[in-house]
């Protein structure tokens, strides 16, 4: 298997374009919606669509969002294998709300049971069952140790991170830095990591972790910034109607693993991470509307500001 993508993942209820997000009592209409999947899946969606044999490792419950997820593993070959199924409620739900260029998320996670056995565990024992070329995994508290265990064995790593990660405990984060091959942040998240408070400072501070570090930009592309200096990577951006960013920076991620895959350099492999991301951004859900048995989407143009809902 050339990469396994790591974490969690949800169902997405994505709603397109709304003027801004309701006010208290206030019910607003968005002009398009669509079922979608994210988390760990967006990821390993892109580097299979690059032509990477890939797998994903969670935890597929016996649930709406586990069934839609499976299927649209399947449709995109991306081996479940890697996963364990549970008897309950596993995976995440998240509601996306897109205005002003931006989003905003309501998400519900399922509580995982006391009896089962914690995540990081399972899957170092899937890293050394499969010994993946790659894996994709988000820094964080406890990751260290899964790290190690891929780097004894020869797994690259493409390290991710979130501003949740960040708050919960930074230095666990940049402990899990230096054991990756290549560290994939967005501006914010570098930011706040380094707490430079803007993006100069933030970059020079992580252009000495001796880890590859590349920074997503969004529109404006990425940063490669190592201890050779800082390049700008604008190529493979393309103009698109923004409809939702969720996933842009997980597509990027996956795009460039498939391309490493491949013994492209990592600054030829930035330019498919910036196209896969714009690509992205330019549709609902972090990779695009997925099949629901029984479900058609709103088409665009059907809600309306003299819609009512019953109350």
């Amino acid at each position: 298997m050339d990469v396994i993508s790591f974490g969690s993942v949800f169902l997405e209820l994505v709603f397109g374009h709304v003027p801004a997000p309701p006010e208290p009592g206030q019910e607003v209409f968005a002009d398009e919606f669509a079922v979608s999947v994210g988390g760990a899946v967006t990821s390993a969606t892109a580097a299979a669509r690059s032509g990477a044999q890939v797998g994903l490792c969670t935890v597929l419950g016996d649930d709406l969002g586990g069934r839609v997820i499976t299927g649209h593993c399947g449709r995109e070959g991306i081996d479940v294998s890697p996963s364990v199924r549970v008897p309950r409620r596993a995976t995440g739900i998240t509601m996306v709300l897109n205005y002003a260029g931006d989003r905003s998320f309501v998400t519900h996670v399922p509580p995982r049971p006391a009896h089962e056995s914690p995540e990081l565990a399972r899957w170092a024992e899937v890293l050394r069952r499969y010994r993946p070329s790659w894996c994709y995994v988000h820094a964080g508290v406890g990751v260290t140790a899964f790290l190690q265990a891929a780097r004894r064995q020869g797994t690259r790593i493409l390290l991710d991170v979130s501003l949740n990660a960040i708050a919960l405990g930074s230095q666990a984060v940049l402990d899990c830095v230096p054991l990756a091959d290549v560290f994939v942040p967005n501006q914010a998240e570098l930011i706040a990591l380094t707490a430079a408070g803007s993006l100069r400072p933030a970059v020079s501070a992580a252009s000495g972790w001796g880890t590859p570090v590349v920074v997503k930009l969004g529109s404006a592309g990425a940063l490669l910034v190592g201890p050779d200096g800082v390049a700008e990577v604008t190529e493979g951006v393309t103009a698109v109607e923004v409809r939702d960013l969720t996933g842009a920076g997980d597509s990027f991620a996956g795009a460039v693993i498939g391309e490493l895959l491949r013994g492209v350099p990592l600054a030829r492999a930035v330019v498919a991470g910036n196209r896969a991301g714009a690509e992205a951004a330019g549709r609902l859900g972090a990779v695009g509307p997925v099949e629901v048995a029984g479900f058609s989407p709103v088409l665009p143009g059907t809600a309306g500001s003299d819609q009512e809902h019953a109350q």
